[in-house]
Parts: C-alpha cells; sequence; structure tokens
C-alpha cells in the first residue's frame, strides 16, 4: 500500500503534523521562505497529509506523483525498493520544487529500527546508502542501515532525487517542542543535544546536500489547534 489513511485523532508527530499542514500553512510556507532563498517567491502547495485526503501519507510511486513528478521518468524503483519512506507531509511549489517532510517530537524517534529489507531489498539498499555515503565524502564504516535508518533513508532521496534525476528538492526535518502527549523535549536545546548525538555518529559535518535541508523546530503552543 502506498497511500496510507492516517487517523484524525493520533498524537505526537502524527497529530502535530497535521495540524501545522491543515491549519498553519501560513507559519510553515514563511519558515520555509525565509530558509532557502528558491523558495522566497514560490507558492507552495501541500499534498500530504490534507484532512480532505484522509491524513493520507505517501510512499514510492505514489509520494512522486504528489509532489508532481512521474514516476515512468524517475524510476525510483531502481534506487530504493518498494515499502520506503513513508513521506509525513509532502508539498510543491508552483514550478516544480519538491518538498519532503519528517517529522518528530520526542527524541526517542529519532532513533529508528535498522531496516527490516529482505535479502535482495537489501542489496539495493545497501547500494544505495553508500552511494550517498561517497557522494558526501564520507569514508567511515558506520552502517547507514542501522539505528539512524529513518534519517538516512530520507537523505538518500534527497541525493537521488536531486543529484541523480536533477530535481529541485528540499529535505525538511521538523522538529516539535513541548508535546506532552509524547513526553516531548520542552526546549530547542534538548532536540539540538540529541541531534548531535546523530549527527556526530553518522560522520555528518556540514556536507553537499546540506544547503538543500533545514532542521525546523515548533513550539506545538505557538499552532492555532
Amino acid at each position: 500500500m502506498t497511500r496510507i489513511i492516517q487517523k484524525s485523532d493520533g498524537r505526537g508527530s502524527l497529530k502535530d503534523i497535521q495540524v501545522l499542514v491543515n491549519k498553519n500553512q501560513d507559519l510553515i510556507d514563511n519558515l520555509l521562505k525565509s530558509t532557502f532563498d528558491e523558495l522566497a517567491n514560490e507558492q507552495i502547495i501541500w499534498t500530504s497529509p490534507i484532512e480532505q485526503d484522509d491524513f493520507a501519507e505517501y510512499r514510492d510511486n505514489d509520494f512522486l506523483l504528489k509532489v508532481g513528478l512521474d514516476p515512468t521518468l524517475i524510476q525510483i524503483d531502481n534506487f530504493w525498493p518498494a515499502k520506503g519512506p513513508q513521506w509525513d507531509a509532502l508539498a510543491k511549489t508552483t514550478s516544480g520544487q519538491v518538498i519532503l517532510v519528517e517529522a518528530k517530537a520526542n527524541i526517542p524517534e529519532i532513533v529508528s529500527p535498522a531496516t527490516g529489507a529482505g535479502e535482495n531489498s537489501k542489496t539495493i539498499i545497501d547500494k544505495s546508502l553508500n552511494e550517498t555515503k561517497s557522494f558526501l565524502n564520507l569514508t567511515n564504516d558506520i552502517d547507514w542501515s542501522g539505528k539512524f535508518y529513518q534519517y538516512t533513508n530520507r537523505l538518500a532521496h534527497l541525493y537521488f532525487l536531486r543529484e541523480k534525476c536533477n530535481k529541485p528538492t528540499f529535505l525538511v526535518n521538523i522538529y516539535f517542542i513541548g508535546d506532552e502527549t509524547v513526553s516531548g523535549p520542552k526546549t530547542r536545546q534538548e532536540w539540538d543535544a540529541a541531534l548531535k548525538v546523530l549527527h556526530t555518529y553518522l560522520g555528518l559535518s556540514p556536507h553537499k546536500l546540506g544547503k538543500y535541508m533545514t532542521d525546523i523546530f515548533i513550539d506545538i503552543n505557538d499552532l492555532k489547534q
């Protein structure tokens, strides 16, 4: 299944991203436009998770369609097997720029389990992760299919779309502050400390894809509910 319907009465990042995209578009749009010069004069069109679309999230070829890309031209199957990343939010611009979003509301969420892919799929995944590492000039022996796999596979998809497919793509990591329903961090500093561990472990100092990525921190008390 590549279109995954989500409940509207969830909690944590599932609920927070729904509220952000559906009720606070001006807030997230302004943050993105002030971060990326390429988006400053763009109209941003959010395509997931949308209330009228059952708050659905997308993966594989369906996520490509939601950001205005043609799966027959992108051929993502050559880079990543089926059941790839399920994006928390997706957007596109009127000029064809792509925005991919991963959202988190508590620190344990960033420590994702290793891939559970079968042997054939794991071979494709490892090849693509190592290709991404090579592009970033990383020579460490850290297994990117391990404990921070969710972060690395999103980064690999940014590499794939922007560098291999020449599509203007941005990766946005949204970290919510103050979500007591999942015992989330109460301050930006707590997130900063956790993310420093992640970046250090993976060996991600400033890198070539960094200008197409951003971390955005949003206090849920600033959201219109």
